[in-house]
């Protein structure tokens, strides 16, 4: 297996410091570590020069890339141009797209995720329609990759879906903020009181292999937040039905004392928590069994 992190951009040699303890603790784990250029893979037919760097002997590789997000046609790209150097990402780019982006795993996750309804594209039109669609009351608004919850009261909360005016004044807001970054279409979550910080887990092939603090959460430097009881039966089927090698699930407790499934992401641009070591996080996104005594 091999591990493509992103580069320093002021020193290609080096892996980006964000991502330098993972490069340290797979090489100490036997994992082969290459470097790609992130921001080549986020420039318009600049795939082949973010993955110039990688030299193999040409008999393949199965790759885990652990970086920075990309577009989906970024990362299509990428899958291309690694596959012209025999490598293969075990997400392919298919997996990373509905992984990546709420159309694609919301079908499956509706009965423990907020009810969602989206457009396609950015027309007032379409949104004010999905907007009388969900009739009335508090929504959360994001794109089909995004929201923009640090900006939570500007363009992230409709207090409420039926003032359609004021929706769309902040949906406009949104869109000017997220600019060029916009992904696929404006999606409206229905609000759902939780309480407590949301926890990440951590999925290979359906199976929950780790289970983290968020790394936004409001005690990030305690890893006792971390229930020990939490219970994932009734979400695991739903995980094995989505048939994705690598993703992660952000859970919350809502007001009633059920847990709800916030985001799903793809788990090779989803953050880990400085509190989760990153050899205890390659062991077990990678399969790699802990030493015995």
């Amino acid at each position: 297996m091999l591990l493509l992190l992103p580069c320093d951009p002021i020193h290609p040699r080096r892996p980006d410091e964000h991502f330098e303890g993972e490069a340290v603790a797979a090489r100490g784990l036997g994992i082969d570590v290459a470097l790609v250029d992130h921001d080549a893979l986020t420039r318009p037919g600049g795939a082949a020069a973010g993955v110039n760097r990688i030299r193999l002997d040409g008999t393949g590789s199965q790759a885990v890339y652990r970086g920075w997000m990309l577009r989906s046609d970024q990362y299509a790209a990428f899958e291309s141009e690694l596959a012209e150097k025999h490598v293969t990402l075990r997400t392919n780019a298919r997996q990373y797209q509905q992984a990546h982006e709420l159309p694609g795993w919301y079908a499956d996750l509706s009965s423990v995720t907020p009810e969602s309804v989206w457009t396609c594209g950015a027309s007032p039109d379409d949104f004010r329609d999905r907007c009388k669609q969900l009739g009335d009351g508090a929504v959360v608004l994001r794109d089909y990759s995004k929201s923009m919850k640090h900006y939570w009261h500007e363009v992230a909360f409709i207090r409420d879906v039926a003032d359609l005016e004021a929706a769309w004044s902040i949906a406009r807001r949104f869109l000017e903020l997220r600019d060029d970054s916009f992904v696929g279409g404006l999606v409206l979550r229905r609000f759902e009181r939780l309480r407590g910080d949301e926890i990440r887990t951590w999925w290979v092939h359906g199976t929950c292999v780790l289970t983290t603090m968020h790394p936004d959460s409001k005690s990030p430097d305690s890893k006792s937040n971390v229930p020990s009881n939490l219970d994932l039966s009734a979400l695991a089927p739903l995980m094995t039905t989505l048939r994705l090698p690598f993703v992660t699930a952000d859970l919350a407790l809502r007001d009633d004392g059920v847990w709800r499934v916030i985001e799903l992401g793809d788990g090779q641009v989803s953050d880990r928590p400085r509190t989760t070591s990153a050899e205890e996080f390659l062991r077990a996104v990678m399969g790699i069994e802990s030493p015995v005594g």
